[in-house]
């Protein structure tokens, strides 16, 4: 208490003059229209500018929540694109083999939130917000909205890990998109933006800028799932195969939100698989 009597005192000079200044103010204000109108200009103006500045900074921070929507809707417009093409496609077979057609949903996506990420080293991981308990088991794809980022590893109750593309360990099933080109793409530690697609027929037919899809030879992703552009031919010393360039579709240093890809069949195909591999 004290100290407040203290600080009125010291200050007392101040605080006289900021009220008779106030009271300058007000009785100038009021004694003419003048400066009445001028006085609500100006507050108006200073308002407008308060209110702008609140509501820029309020519709940023909802930002966060706008962004989760668009992901959750990419990720259900993904899944009907991932499933028409599956129903294309068997509707083919039916018309040329009058094959049986199955009108079970294949693939569904899990959405979830990037809560550590890693680029700097050889065998890169992250972790994301959801796990066993959301439905993500170890091998499962891994996409943002722009391409493959990488493979469930490891999974617990609420979170799990997933192997990076950026990883020197892990290779991807891809191809030339539109074509029947297929290669395997690695990383090879260096650059987070670029990586290779290895083991490309030599007689491959490819332009600078064609689009690098998955082949949808393994179970882990559909076909067609973007994973970046060609960006020219590497030198090698091996006169049966092409090395190409490619140029990642995702940006690793700034992964957010994904989507982990849920394939009802995966179980089943990987059985069948394993089976036709026992010695």
């Amino acid at each position: 208490m004290r100290n407040l009597l203290n600080f009125l005192i010291k200050y007392s000079t101040w605080f006289v003059f900021t009220f008779y200044v106030l009271i300058s103010c007000f009785l100038l204000i009021k004694s003419s229209k003048e400066h009445y109108s001028l006085y609500l200009s100006s507050a108006n103006a200073v308002g407008s500018t308060i209110f702008k500045t609140t509501s820029e900074i309020s519709n940023y921070f909802n930002l966060i929540s706008v962004n989760k929507s668009l992901q959750e809707s990419n990720a259900r417009l993904e899944n009907e694109v991932l499933n028409l093409r599956q129903q294309l496609s068997q509707y083919q077979v039916l018309a040329q083999d009058s094959a049986f057609l199955s009108d079970k949903i294949r693939f569904d996506f899990i959405s979830a939130s990037v809560i550590n990420n890693s680029i700097r080293h050889p065998r890169n991981h992250f972790t994301i917000d959801k796990g066993a308990s959301d439905g993500i088991v170890p091998g499962m794809g891994v996409v943002d909205q722009s391409g493959v980022v990488g493979i469930v590893d490891v999974t617990g109750q609420n979170t799990a890990r997933v192997i990076s593309l950026l990883n020197q360990n892990q290779h991807f099933s891809v191809k030339v998109k539109d074509s029947p080109f297929v290669g395997s793409l690695s990383w090879r530690g260096d650059d987070p933006s670029i990586a290779y697609m290895e083991e490309v027929p030599r007689h491959a037919k490819y332009h600078i800028g064609d689009t690098i899809v998955t082949s949808g030879y393994s179970t882990t992703f559909p076909e067609g799932i973007n994973i970046g552009t060609v960006m020219g031919k590497v030198r090698t010393g091996d006169d049966t195969f092409l090395v190409l360039k490619i140029r990642l579709a995702s940006n690793f240093k700034t992964l957010g939100t994904i989507r982990v890809i849920k394939d009802a069949l995966k179980q089943e195909l990987d059985s069948i698989r394993n089976v036709g591999n026992i010695d």
